[in-house]
């Protein structure tokens, strides 16, 4: 049987057998994966030849985080005389994932490498390895695996980390390269585009900055277009504070030439409440209430539902008002409280955060996040 299939067979049979393949939570209770382990613990003593019992027992080690004993588990079945190579392939598979989980991240990669010297460079295993790379911060690497299984999205991803670094370092001549690169594997790319558009940010070039944001737009999906400016008012939030950052932190002159240059694009955008929220959101940055509050009213005709926005206009008007200081506290504490709502979603599994993110942190779907515009 081919190793891709047999690897396929061992998840199809185990789906909880491995923390690191489910998607979601863990089905399984402690309880019932002890239990799983006891019955085959004892299939093992029945039948000491089934491979297949002990790669399945050896995962469920593994989910427990009993690294050690799967580690053991995996050694025995690689060293036992006429074990099929397919086999042995995935022994070594399954022991790289192992160390990978146990933090050992040279040992994992060497089985990795055993395994693909086996049988050749499966899926499965460039896939283990451009998370390894990752895990190690190499993610140039990272993203010449994924090039290899054809994952656009992912290379473009670590491709623009990478050029996030350069830039970060000042080694710009290597960022614009590698931002080039991504856009080249993923157009769409929102994280290549926002490290294009923080580099501009900081170098206050408003001409690029412009062209590239006008850019942006363009290629971005218009419901993944909030990563990107989601990420453009944390830069100008961090630019005001000295944090060893070359070039920062920036001139409040400037941060208002920034303001009013991405402003500016984005009011030449399409209308839709995200953006007209963001460029409320850019006003906010710099104090401009009455702009702030046009903005949040252009978002909230297209959207009547978008409740940060109400929220933000809700406690614009609150300084508007004369009320007794008791009620004025209680108002800004809801208020506060209700900011802290977790804003973004995935579409395929449902989890939410208060932070972006371009893969799920529980299913791992890529590019797969929702600004949740409507309060539930």
């Amino acid at each position: 049987m081919p190793w891709n299939a047999l690897f396929k067979l061992a998840r199809k049979k185990h789906p909880q057998a491995d923390a690191d393949a489910v998607r979601g939570p863990e089905p399984l209770t402690h309880q019932d994966t002890r239990a799983a382990i006891e019955e085959l613990s004892q299939a093992v003593r029945n039948n000491p030849e089934s491979v297949e019992i002990y790669l399945a027992l050896g995962n469920l080690y593994r989910s427990q985080g009993e690294i050690e004993r799967a580690i053991h588990i995996r050694n025995s079945l690689i060293n036992r005389p006429g074990l099929d190579q397919a086999l042995r392939a995935r022994s070594y598979f399954e022991l790289g994932r192992d160390f990978r989980r146990g933090g050992m991240l040279d040992k994992a990669r060497e089985a990795f490498s055993k395994a693909a010297g086996l049988l050749g460079d499966t899926e499965d295993v460039q896939l283990e390895l451009a998370r390894l790379a990752a895990d190690c911060g190499e993610f140039e690497r990272a993203a010449e695996h994924y090039a290899r299984v054809g994952s656009s999205m992912a290379q473009a991803h670590y491709l623009a980390h990478q050029a996030r670094d350069c830039f970060r370092h000042g080694d710009t001549e290597k960022g614009a390269r590698l931002v080039a690169q991504a856009l080249a594997a993923f157009p769409a790319s929102p994280e290549a585009w926002l490290a294009n558009v923080v580099h501009s940010a900081l170098a206050v070039d408003l001409p690029v900055l412009t062209k590239t944001l006008r850019e942006a737009c363009d290629s971005i999906p218009a419901n993944q277009r909030f990563l990107l400016l989601e990420g453009l008012l944390d830069v100008l939030s961090a630019a005001r504070v000295e944090d060893g950052t070359p070039g920062l932190p920036l001139e409040r002159e400037s941060i208002s030439e920034l303001v009013r240059a991405c402003v500016a694009v984005l009011a030449a955008q399409e209308p839709d409440a995200l953006i007209c929220y963001y460029c409320a959101k850019l006003y906010l940055f710099e104090a401009d209430l009455d702009n702030a509050r046009h903005w949040l009213e252009k978002s909230l005709v297209l959207n009547s539902d978008f409740w940060l926005a109400r929220l933000e206009l809700v406690s614009l008007v609150l300084t508007d008002l004369e009320l007794t200081p008791f009620l004025r506290d209680q108002l800004a504490y809801f208020v506060s409280h209700a900011r802290k709502s977790k804003r973004f979603v995935c579409k395929t599994c449902g989890f939410r955060w208060d932070k972006t993110f371009f893969t799920c942190p529980r299913c791992r779907s890529w590019h797969s996040i929702l600004f949740r515009q409507e309060f539930s």
